[in-house]
């Protein structure tokens, strides 16, 4: 009797069992919502859509604003399905988190103003106008040879962030050729010197010396660096100092996107 009675409370704990593992995988599937915006479907959780109270999201998912669905029973909305990944990243993290060289600020600022969301339209044209600010300014990169100040080379450009990309590649150039001499150039915020320049050889991009030290061209800097430049979309508004001929045997170059 005792075994029959073990055996009937042990199949109701497992009914039990079952029954809230059931609810459980029902609540957790209920949580999930599926978006289609403007033909991208998007999945995603309740508690994300729903991060913002009075937010446009918000509103649909708790049946505050009506909203179509799709031929498959998804809520469609009609907004740009590109840029919705930035507004579900936001709702995720908390934060604008953009991809490098993102252009299109006032795209995502209408966006983010058709979803109510301010915070993020707030964080978008905060960042919008930093970059109108910055591209008004014209940022500058000196290389010089400590030795003979009538060698060196400026370049100017509008974007920052290019700036800084062109003179790390130039220092990670330099120094992966300097291994054991890192004395032979130094780097400060805007300018990098080295402590000698030597004449172009052809098919070179940095020159062993007699004394068995690697030391930069002049004019194979100017080459990387405007063909990093145009990679990078920009083009050469012109060289500030042609009298030699050559952009190659210019003082100065000028990058503008």
């Amino acid at each position: 009797m005792e075994r029959k009675i073990n055996r009937r409370e042990k199949e109701c704990e497992e009914k039990h069992s079952n029954s809230e593992g059931s609810e459980l995988d029902k609540d957790y599937k209920t949580s999930l919502i599926t978006l289609n915006v403007g033909g991208y479907l998007y999945i995603t959780q309740k508690q994300t859509l729903t991060k913002y109270p009075d937010s446009f999201l918000e509103g649909i998912i708790n049946g505050k604003i009506m909203c179509p669905f799709d031929a498959d029973g998804h809520y469609f909305i009609d907004r740009d399905g590109l840029l919705f990944r930035h507004i579900l990243n936001f709702l995720r993290n908390g934060e604008l988190l953009l991809p490098e060289g993102f252009r299109e600020n006032q795209l995502l600022a209408q966006e983010a103003d058709f979803f109510q969301l301010k915070v993020l339209s707030d964080a978008v044209k905060s960042r919008w106008e930093k970059e109108q600010l910055a591209s008004r300014e014209t940022t500058f990169l000196e290389i010089t040879d400590s030795h003979d100040r009538s060698q060196g080379l400026r370049i100017f450009c509008n974007a920052p962030d290019f700036i800084a990309k062109i003179k790390s590649r130039i220092v990670l150039v330099s120094k992966s050729r300097l291994d054991g001499f890192p004395e032979e150039f130094s780097v400060s915020s805007n300018i990098i010197q080295f402590k000698y320049f030597i004449k172009s050889e052809n098919g070179t991009r940095l020159v062993l010396k007699e004394d068995n030290t690697f030391v930069c061209t002049l004019e194979t800097l100017k080459f990387e660096a405007i063909m990093m430049a145009l990679k990078c979309g920009f083009r050469l508004l012109t060289s500030l100092d042609c009298s030699k001929g050559s952009i190659v045997h210019s003082d100065a170059l000028h990058f503008i996107k």
